[in-house]
């Protein structure tokens, strides 16, 4: 449920509503920098992750280049490449989860984004962190790996991985997680991708003005608080 901080700061915002929100998000971004160690030039905030899911195909796709996902993952990347005019490479899955070896063997010259949800969104399944790593690090820097990790909070430690600690070394890939799993604020709709700042800059570019409101605003950085 809802985090009793992030309650607070909610019915505080509520107060000021005839105003705008903050269209860059100044407050939550730095929770996020305190929280992740990252720069304040590497976070992208969405209206949910689905948003910047969408954005990182809007950027980074267009008619006459590919985008790679699994089969039986989020429903919103195919979605999202055919928004974008590109065309999309579904490789089959291994029992219920990503067939890794398969996606990069389905990675072309046209190839510009890879999609991969871990843990997977329906399915549950997870892609070992070596093997993930390794798999990003066989990749051409010209081919952005989106990790979805929306249900990561829910890993149990043996289980987890330094993520965004890999961004030092891999300039082609974004992080996306959400508020609306383990911070129980789904109804406010608020997510975010971390990514090399020249990668960030581009996506900032294609996201919708005020795409987060000031209600979500303030609870995502009080519920980080929590």
């Amino acid at each position: 449920g809802v985090s009793p901080l992030a309650m607070r700061a909610m019915q505080q915002a509520i107060t000021d509503l005839a105003r705008y929100p903050d269209g860059n998000g100044f407050e939550l971004k730095q929770a996020i920098v305190k929280t992740f160690g990252v720069e304040m030039s590497q976070v992208v905030l969405g209206n949910g992750s689905n948003d910047v899911l969408d954005m990182a195909a809007r950027a980074f796709l267009a008619p006459g280049l590919e985008a790679v996902y699994s089969e039986h993952a989020f429903a919103v990347y195919p979605l999202a490449v055919q928004s974008a005019g590109a065309t999309g490479i579904e490789v089959a899955a291994r029992n219920y989860g990503h067939y890794i070896a398969g996606m990069r063997r389905a990675v072309t010259p046209a190839t510009r984004v890879v999609f991969i949800a871990n843990p997977n969104n329906p399915t549950g399944t997870l892609v070992p962190g070596r093997e993930l790593e390794v798999f990003i690090d066989g990749l051409s820097r010209e081919v952005l790996v989106v990790l979805d990790e929306a249900y990561r909070e829910y890993l149990a430690p043996e289980h987890r991985y330094d993520s965004i600690g890999w961004l030092k070394r891999f300039p082609n890939l974004v992080v996306t997680r959400t508020f609306s799993k383990v911070y129980g604020l789904a109804g406010l709709r608020v997510g975010y991708a971390l990514a090399a700042a020249g990668v960030a800059d581009l996506m900032n570019r294609v996201r919708q003005p005020f795409n987060v409101n000031s209600v979500a605003l303030a609870a995502a950085a009080a519920a980080l608080e929590d």
